[in-house]
């Protein structure tokens, strides 16, 4: 009889370019890689992900100046992937004032299986009860009432880093390009702007109440009110989901930048990549160096072990660094030029798992079980 051994956690790696989706895949030790692709070919994937609570579905938002926006599914953890009839849109047309880009996708509860979320632009929030395929606005957003006060940013108006807290399945979190942040505590129902404490040189006032351009927003799973964002002005901590905001760019070459990544076990671990200016928006003095603090944002570390320090000069977007959560902890950082670099010891040494890719603008790793027979 045949026995089945014990599973063993395997690393996918959803890599979204800017002409189709990649998958890099390898084992626990993440020392042997294979990279399948492309999906989707042709289209821009701006958000995609293997659902952490069944990983063997997954979804991407795809984006074609000609063909349009369109969400895809893969039942088969990213084997094959199949466009959904329906997408999140303002209206029920496909013009611009309906729906220009899906920027964000992010899975509900633990215990609403069913349950996605998505930020667009124009901006608005949506949800689904059914994977994907009939959404409904989250209107309390929509239609709130700062929304005068929103504007476009060098990338557009969008809505990004949605999440639900892991702490409290109630409480959602949005950001938007620009607009601030903003929290519901009601699941979805009411939102209000949590701002305080983050630099806004570039709006009226001494502490406006919103309008303010957020890069990147992450919010702790392991800590409840333990949040990071990186702002045009600064990189910030709070530990009361949001109401308070703390500066912790002190350290680092540049108060500038978009990604960030955690390591989902310890709440002081934040990683970065600080970029020259919202002028360049590039790697400050043309090195690829990651910055780590494992206390919080108090001190900082350049990680810099296989990463190329001369004459590099690209752009690491919001979505383009992420951790799997192993141990050691397992970090991903894609770059505009296309290439992708892992690191299986949390940044300290990094190898390069692909030099040609298409220009990277998401990347998001998942932790799957496998069972060998």
């Amino acid at each position: 009889m045949t026995q089945r051994s014990p599973s063993t956690p395997h690393v996918a790696v959803l890599i979204g370019t800017r002409k189709g989706l990649f998958i890099a895949r390898s084992d626990a030790h993440r020392t042997h890689w294979a990279i399948d692709g492309p999906h989707m070919p042709g289209y821009e994937i701006q958000s995609a992900l293997l659902d952490p609570r069944q990983p063997t579905r997954g979804w991407a938002a795809a984006h074609h100046p000609v063909w349009g926006v369109h969400l895809y599914e893969t039942s088969d953890a990213g084997k094959t992937w199949t466009p959904l009839d329906e997408v999140p849109r303002h209206g029920a047309d496909d013009g611009p004032d309906s729906l220009q880009m899906i920027w964000s996708l992010a899975p509900g509860p633990a215990d609403q299986p069913g349950r996605l979320l998505a930020g667009i632009e124009p901006p608005g929030l949506f949800i689904s009860d059914d994977g994907g395929r009939a959404w409904r606005p989250l209107s309390g957003f929509n239609a709130h009432p700062d929304r005068i006060h929103w504007s476009p940013a060098k990338g557009g108006l969008a809505v990004h880093s949605v999440q639900v807290d892991p702490q409290n399945p109630q409480r959602c979190y949005a950001a938007l390009s620009a607009g601030g942040v903003y929290r519901s505590d009601d699941g979805g129902v009411t939102w209000r702007a949590l701002n305080q404490g983050i630099r806004a040189p570039y709006l009226a006032g001494a502490q406006p109440h919103c309008g303010h351009c957020v890069h990147r927003l992450l919010v702790h799973p392991a800590r409840a009110g333990r949040c990071y964002q990186q702002s045009h002005h600064g990189l910030y901590m709070s530990d009361d989901g949001g109401e308070h905001w703390h500066e912790i760019s002190a350290g680092l070459p540049s108060d500038f930048g978009y990604a960030l990544a955690t390591d989902p076990h310890d709440p002081d671990v934040i990683v970065c990549v600080p970029e020259d200016s919202s002028q360049f928006r590039a790697t400050v003095d043309g090195r690829l160096r990651v910055y780590r603090s494992r206390d919080a944002g108090a001190h900082w570390e350049a990680l810099t072990n296989g990463l190329p320090q001369e004459n590099v000069f690209v752009t690491v977007f919001r979505d383009g660094l992420e951790s799997d959560g192993l141990d050691p902890l397992g970090l991903y950082l894609g770059t505009t030029s296309g290439h992708l670099f892992a690191s299986a010891d949390g940044g300290d040494h990094w190898t390069s798992l692909a030099g040609y890719l298409p220009g990277i603008l998401c990347v998001r790793a998942t932790v799957m079980e496998r069972t060998d027979r």
